[in-house]
């Protein structure tokens, strides 16, 4: 079976309406996690690190979202362990937003979040669309993020994102999601994930 970007685009807006609306079962929802930081240290840039490295050293079981009972609503037939991961770094990325005091219900932010879980392309993603990456986001980068710009940038993340499927089909989407390709057994690549995290921080809240 193959995914096209489509489908992959359709997944990332499952995972992150789910993680913003907190709605899986025993899971906070990405504001809920954010805040929970919020109360533990000072800086918006202490309480980002302070859930990046938790996000880090987190490893998640093979059956997350089957056990949290979200894999019936999945829009697209993939891995639990892929969404599970997409679903997880989502989350971390909008709770990392609203540290730095971003609408999450906002579709820029969203589009933004996507393109923080391309990791080190993330900057090729944006390039033609006015916003810089790497620095912390204003009212007047926003701006710049039309209905238009979004659909542009929500496109070029999720073709990025199925660049490497060509025929081999959902069980190939480890490989092709820079997070999810060093994943054994559902446990986080921590070195992927850092490098995410660090640029949601560094978009959202700015730099250390």
């Amino acid at each position: 079976m193959k995914i096209d970007s489509e489908a992959v685009l359709k997944l990332l807006s499952w995972a992150y309406d789910k993680a913003v609306e907190g709605g899986l079962p025993q899971t906070q929802s990405a504001v809920e996690l954010a805040e929970e930081y919020m109360k533990k240290n000072t800086t918006p840039q202490e309480q980002a690190n302070a859930l990046i490295r938790a996000q880090r050293l987190k490893s998640a079981a093979t059956g997350f979202l089957t056990g949290v009972g979200g894999i019936a609503t999945l829009p697209i037939a993939a891995p639990a362990s892929v969404a599970s991961a997409i679903y997880i770094q989502l989350r971390m990325i909008a709770a990392i937003a609203h540290i730095g005091g971003q609408n999450v219900q906002d579709d820029r932010v969203k589009a933004l979040s996507f393109v923080c879980l391309c990791g080190n392309a993330a900057k090729d993603v944006v390039k033609t669309s006015g916003v810089k990456l790497g620095a912390k986001l204003t009212e007047h980068m926003l701006a710049k993020l039309s209905g238009e710009v979004i659909a542009k940038v929500n496109t070029s993340v999720s073709v990025k994102l199925t660049a490497k499927l060509g025929q081999k089909g959902a069980t190939a989407l480890s490989k092709a999601v820079p997070f999810v390709g060093g994943i054994t057994g559902a446990v986080f690549d921590g070195v992927s994930t850092n490098v995410v995290g660090n640029i949601a921080r560094d978009t959202f809240v700015g730099k250390v």
